[in-house]
């Protein structure tokens, strides 16, 4: 036994030694970490792990575009046969404070969060708990609370949860959209602010609907909204908590989480936002009638959830894109069924925005962020992160793709090595017992 623990105390040592040569943290900052079981892959990443032959091509192109489009910071992500090849930061995490971007920093993802919530309600259906047939509102739905049953408009009996999903609910945004207005939707149905679960259902049992349920497409956050409701109640476990233990935590990801609301209460490793031009103030959610940044109190992030309240890195939000590709070389989490089903087999993509040319496009953005996931039809994809919304709305998300076609057109060749690996690696001696 005695020669048995020495052994295992030399093989440790010499992975550690070996592993310190090659990454930048160091030796004494792996033995540290060592006592952690399974520590997040942005413990590890680091700008340094990224320098290349065309580096130094990609960071031109990226700090061109960033002064260009007037970015604070940036953090990209670039996979290539679902391997993790390239993950940098560019610019500031935080600019007053001089703090450099790097890959490990999280960002919000805005509406990329609804690409999670669509995985976690599949995963739901594979496990027979949920049928993308069931009714949602009224006696026969999910969401049946007693008190919502007079319900104003009887085609809300009909909505099922493929309907939230694929945004053919029946509401559309002709009078803004309800998840962006808390205010005035308390005011509406005659609840004290801050706006809650209850509030929403009751704004929408005491509402027309504007189409009928499956007839049309009219994107709705709100929709999404309730999804993360559906979760909490089929699962018997809060929104966030199932789908970090039932979705994340098995594929290997650790630091995506619900975002919060202030400044103050930002993760330690988490940007701080930006707008392009002076911060606008706007009353804040709670309803006390105080001033507040949009970005930081204006709408409720945690409230919005399902629909836009994620933050992650981008190499762990990479690590969610293999794991739900379609590709062969790192296993699905989901069946190839559920796949299919997410990508065009109702004729309207699940959780995914759109599929775009020759792929599987996402994005995200709320006030003082942009997110913008692509999945390649031939093996090459990646993410993008920015803490700062942009002046030119919509059509942003396109420049990124341009971007990072680019990218793809001038690097000729892309590392071996799999960045996605490096935690494992760091991680291995974890389990053995000295």
């Amino acid at each position: 036994m005695r020669h048995t623990s020495i052994l295992k105390y030399i093989l440790l040592t010499f992975i550690l030694v070996v592993v310190s040569e090659f990454h930048p943290i160091g030796f004494n900052v792996i033995r540290k970490e060592i006592k952690v079981l399974d520590p997040p892959l942005n413990k590890y990443i680091s700008n340094n792990l990224s320098k290349f032959e065309y580096s130094g091509l990609i960071d031109n192109y990226v700090n061109n575009f960033i002064e260009y489009n007037g970015l604070r910071g940036v953090s990209i992500a670039v996979i290539n046969d679902e391997k993790l090849v390239f993950a940098k930061g560019y610019g500031f995490a935080v600019k007053e404070d001089s703090v450099r971007a790097t890959p490990g920093n999280i960002f919000r993802l805005a509406s990329v969060s609804k690409l999670i919530t669509a995985v976690a309600i599949m995963k739901l259906v594979e496990e027979k708990k949920l049928k993308l047939t069931d009714k949602v509102f009224g006696e026969h739905g999910i969401l049946s609370d007693h008190e919502y049953l007079q319900i104003k408009d009887p085609q809300l009996n009909d909505i099922t949860i493929l309907n939230l999903l694929d945004h053919s609910g029946g509401w559309t945004q002709r009078y803004g959209d309800p998840m962006f207005i808390p205010l005035q939707i308390a005011k509406l149905v005659g609840d004290n602010p801050p706006a809650s679960f209850n509030t929403y259902l009751k704004f929408v049992t005491s509402r027309n609907l504007h189409f009928m349920p499956g007839t049309a497409h009219s994107y709705s956050n709100m929709g999404y909204f309730f999804l993360g409701e559906i979760i909490t109640r089929v699962s018997h476990q809060s929104y966030e908590e199932y789908v970090r233990n039932h979705i994340l935590f098995p594929m290997g990801i650790y630091d995506i989480q619900l975002a919060k609301n202030l400044y103050e209460e930002k993760y330690p490793n988490e940007v701080k936002y930006y707008l392009p031009g002076r911060d606008s103030l706007i009353y804040s959610y709670k309803g006390d009638s105080s001033l507040v940044s949009k970005i930081y109190g204006g709408n409720d992030i945690r409230l919005l959830g399902a629909a836009g309240g994620w933050v992650a890195s981008a190499p762990e939000l990479a690590k969610f894109l293999v794991s739900i590709d379609g590709f062969n070389n790192v296993k699905d989490f989901l069946s190839s069924e559920s796949i299919t089903k997410m990508t065009g087999e109702y004729g309207h993509y699940l959780g995914w925005k759109q599929e775009y040319r020759d792929g599987w496009l996402r994005t995200g953005s709320f006030a003082g962020t942009q997110a913008v996931l692509f999945r390649e039809n031939d093996g090459f994809q990646w993410v993008f992160l920015t803490n700062t919304s942009s002046w030119k709305g919509p059509s942003f998300s396109y420049d990124v793709i341009r971007l990072l076609k680019r990218i793809k057109r001038d690097v000729k060749k892309w590392p071996e090595n799999d960045l996605f690996q490096i935690n494992k690696l760091m991680s291995s001696p974890l389990n053995l017992q000295l």
